[in-house]
């Protein structure tokens, strides 16, 4: 079973930037696509994003399209968001999942999550 540690939330203005991370530890991390959910206060959890095991195949949420970017370093079982020009629509909490290759569908375990506040 993976586990899946998210960091890099906090509190920013809006239209500033913040990069999350999500580290994958036992389990297997080779081969999947990763993908960034998020939920909101009183809301369902919501896809963001997604990238393929090799990269070439992404996927983002409209509502972040052109403002957040998604990527993954293999050899650290890494995944990263890079979200910039923050909105106060984009506050919750954000959580990293494995997904089944090439969809939005999430597969296993969530991580606590990382919480993100963005201030208008």
């Amino acid at each position: 079973q993976v586990q899946l540690v998210e960091s890099g939330g906090g509190l920013v203005q809006a239209g500033g930037s913040l990069r999350l991370s999500c580290v994958a530890s036992g389990g297997t991390f080779n081969g999947y696509g990763m993908g960034w959910f998020r939920q909101a206060p009183g809301k369902g959890r919501e896809f963001v994003a997604a990238l393929g095991w090799s990269g070439t195949y992404a996927d983002y949420a409209d509502s972040v399209k052109g403002r957040f970017t998604i990527s993954r370093d293999n050899a650290k079982k890494t995944v990263y968001l890079q979200m910039n020009s923050l909105k106060a629509d984009d506050t919750g909490t954000y959580y990293c999942a494995r997904m089944i290759y090439s969809s939005r569908v999430p597969i296993g375990s969530w991580g606590q999550g990382t919480q993100v506040t963005v201030s208008s």
